[in-house]
């Protein structure tokens, strides 16, 4: 049997340093359970990193980030492995595993909740539930608490109390030099303000620190389902009742085709779902029934539900190892032309897994000041999404052909930015106009300010990059 090739032979003496330091392990190619843990989310993602290593505690972060400072090796962090561009994991370099460390605690007196730098939404909707309380952390319970928050966090709870990042009172962070920094509102605001939307250019999160929200012990939720024959009424009746909605109702419209499981046939399927979370549930139904009576569905489920059982209910339309795409688009007039494209493009989706998600904004998001944090955007009322997911590597080539067809049909309707925790590998990639675009001209700028101040030389680049040289 031949041995691995070894990419870095000159770093071999600073890597076994590296591996009697750590209270985790570090794997090497070759070695057993070096391949389970090369693996990320997105299964068209197939690296081989030098080394991984697996974090036994927060306290090996500053070792593996001097290791990769001394031997130069590119650092990938990963958190909960779900970032759809594969920036958890890098070719003949290092990973930075901290996905086993899950711990959170709740404070209930202060509604304060601390959480480790590998845990998912689900695990904090476990300890946050018990005690009345939430974080915003997107639509589904899986991806990983790190990723989300420093990239934004849309989803559920987008309305009622902002992104996961508006939540956000302090960080621990491990920076390019090795220090342990407080980042917070009080201590290195500049740092504070580039983490809460400028993703993981700066250092790497070893403790988030967010401040709950009340939550009920039921939410209203409701999914009013349309066959394609009655998606311009619904969509046109949607755009007049969302712009008359409490912050306690947040929407995500959802057009595909369904899992065979669900006996809905081959063609897609328009889904407007909702979560009404105030204390008021006839209120909630009252203001749902004024859009069933605008666009009667052809289908509905509405009723109380668990906020768990919530936010975890769509994690199976993402699984972990498929093949995929993602690309958004943010905009704010869902006006005749709009509707045009929407119907076009989804009325020819065919695959399942492909499909487009509509979050409706506004609300605490939108009052949140433009220039509080790095997040690109506070003025758009939708953000699109269009993904898809498939196992067969073949089908490849169509799919991804089809992914830059229908970003382009809905172009036309793009403001500025876009939403780093909504694009896929061909958006990632060295320091270009791209992330400029992101973030626009005057974002950008002040991201490059904190980029020179905490890591001048760039060490972490393995992510949407913004390079300190402007």
């Amino acid at each position: 049997m031949t041995a691995p090739r070894d990419p870095a032979p000159d770093a071999r003496p600073a890597l076994e340093r590296l591996r009697a330091r750590l209270e985790g392990t570090l794997l090497e190619p070759g070695e057993p359970g070096y391949d389970a843990a090369r693996a990320v989310w997105n299964g068209m993602i197939d690296r081989f990193p030098r080394a991984i290593v697996r974090a036994g505690s927060v306290a090996d972060i500053a070792p593996t980030v001097e290791v990769a400072r001394e031997t130069g090796l590119r650092l990938a962090v990963r958190g909960g492995g779900h970032n759809m561009a594969g920036h958890g994991t890098v070719d003949d370099g290092i990973v930075l595993d901290l996905g086993g460390l899950t711990s959170v605690e709740v404070d209930p007196s202060t509604s304060l909740v601390t959480v480790a730098p590998g845990a998912r939404g689900a695990d904090v909707d476990a300890a946050t539930s018990v005690h009345g309380l939430a974080v915003p952390l997107g639509a589904v319970s899986l991806p990983g608490v790190a990723g989300l928050t420093l990239g934004g966090g849309v989803g559920w709870l987008t309305r009622p109390a902002g992104l996961a990042l508006d939540r956000l009172v302090r960080a621990e962070v491990v920076t390019a030099d090795g220090r342990r920094l407080e980042a917070s509102a009080e201590q290195n605001p500049e740092l504070f303000w580039g983490l809460r939307g400028g993703g993981g250019n700066f250092g790497v999160v070893s403790s988030f620190t967010f401040r709950a929200v009340p939550i009920p012990p039921e939410v209203l939720g409701a999914t009013l389902s349309y066959r394609p024959e009655h998606w311009r009424r619904a969509l046109t009746a949607f755009e007049r009742w969302s712009r008359q909605l409490p912050d306690e109702l947040t929407s995500i419209l959802t057009l595909t085709v369904l899992p065979e499981r669900l006996g809905k046939g081959d063609a897609p399927w328009l889904l407007i779902r909702c979560a009404y979370v105030g204390d008021d549930h006839r209120r909630g139904q009252r203001i749902l029934g004024r859009l069933r009576r605008a666009a009667p569905p052809d289908d509905e489920e509405v009723g109380p539900v668990a906020w768990p059982r919530w936010q975890s209910a769509q994690d199976d339309t993402f699984p972990a190892g498929a093949r995929g795409f993602w690309h958004n688009v943010a905009f704010s007039e869902m006006d005749e032309d709009a509707i045009d494209q929407i119907v076009t493009y989804a009325g020819g989706l065919t695959r399942r897994g492909t499909g487009i998600d509509i979050h409706h904004l506004g609300g605490v998001f939108a009052r949140v000041p433009e220039e509080a944090t790095a997040f690109p955007n506070r003025s758009p009322r939708f953000w699109m999404s269009i993904y898809g997911f498939w196992r067969d590597p073949a089908d490849d080539a169509s799919h991804l052909a089809f992914a830059r067809r229908s970003q382009g049909a809905m172009r036309f309707l793009s403001q500025r930015g876009e939403y780093v925790n909504f694009l896929g590998p061909e958006d990632s990639g060295p320091i270009t106009d791209f992330t400029r675009r992101v973030y626009g001209a005057q974002k950008y700028a002040q991201l490059v300010r904190v980029k020179q101040r905490y890591d001048p030389e760039n060490l972490f680049r393995q992510n949407h990059n913004v390079g300190p040289e402007g």
